[in-house]
């Protein structure tokens, strides 16, 4: 999962970042509300951490700004040391889906980011087998079978056909598919993923025929999309 951290404080970053990573997910850190806002036009996010007080655009605003701008929003912990029983109601009816007030403990920190994320998460998205139309993925053996044909696919293309079935119909940005899978954002890694997503989508015969296309979202990245067939 690739995380977005927003606060204007080095240490509270750095705290949580280590927690992010710790849970062995990717963390991307902003020091105030309009760099955060920035990245969320360009990029992924399964989650954004984020401090109240901020310069150039505060929590609040973005929220609200997220609320208003986004069509894709990714769910939001507002983490901050304002405690009045106004502030939690006004964050949360702005659109926060958890608020932790600092300081807090590291391991609750992490249990309340995992369980927003599984709360967020697709169906099956957890599951060690699970089905998609005529597609079954084995998670453990890291197979799939497509009406009971078992398709050859590396570990890297394993990887990526489930990134994008456990967030179908869902636009990922090329950054968050490259971290995601290579941990990487490098030049070569975007010819890599060009080169994966033609095999993912080739071996798998994903086109509307089958339930499922892969299209490029220009600027951006890719798409897995749901087709009704008839």
């Amino acid at each position: 999962m690739r995380i977005a951290i927003a606060d204007d404080e080095t240490d509270v970053v750095n705290f949580l970042k280590a927690i992010v990573e710790e849970q062995g997910h990717v963390a991307a850190a902003f020091n105030d509300g309009a760099a955060l806002s920035q990245a969320l036009v360009r990029e992924t996010f399964d989650l954004v951490i984020m401090d109240w007080t901020m310069p150039k655009k505060d929590g609040l605003a973005t929220l609200h700004w997220m609320q208003e701008s986004l069509q894709e929003r990714p769910p939001v912990i507002m983490m901050t040391n304002r405690t009045a029983k106004k502030d939690i109601s006004d964050a949360l009816n702005a659109g926060a889906d958890d608020y932790i007030t600092k300081p807090e403990d590291r391991t609750v920190i992490a249990a309340r980011i995992n369980a927003l994320l599984r709360r967020n998460a697709g169906a099956g998205a957890f599951d060690t087998k699970v089905v998609y139309g005529k597609y079954e993925f084995n998670r453990i053996d890291q197979t799939v079978t497509v009406e009971g044909d078992t398709v050859s696919l590396t570990a890297k293309e394993f990887e990526l056909a489930d990134l994008f079935f456990r967030n179908r119909d869902r636009t990922l940005s090329r950054n968050y598919i490259m971290e995601t899978i290579w941990r990487t954002t490098a030049a070569l890694a975007t010819r890599t993923l060009d080169m994966h997503i033609s095999r993912v989508r080739a071996k798998l015969d994903l086109r509307p025929e089958n339930g499922f296309r892969i299209f490029t979202v220009f600027g951006y990245g890719y798409r897995l999309e749901t087709i009704e067939v008839r």
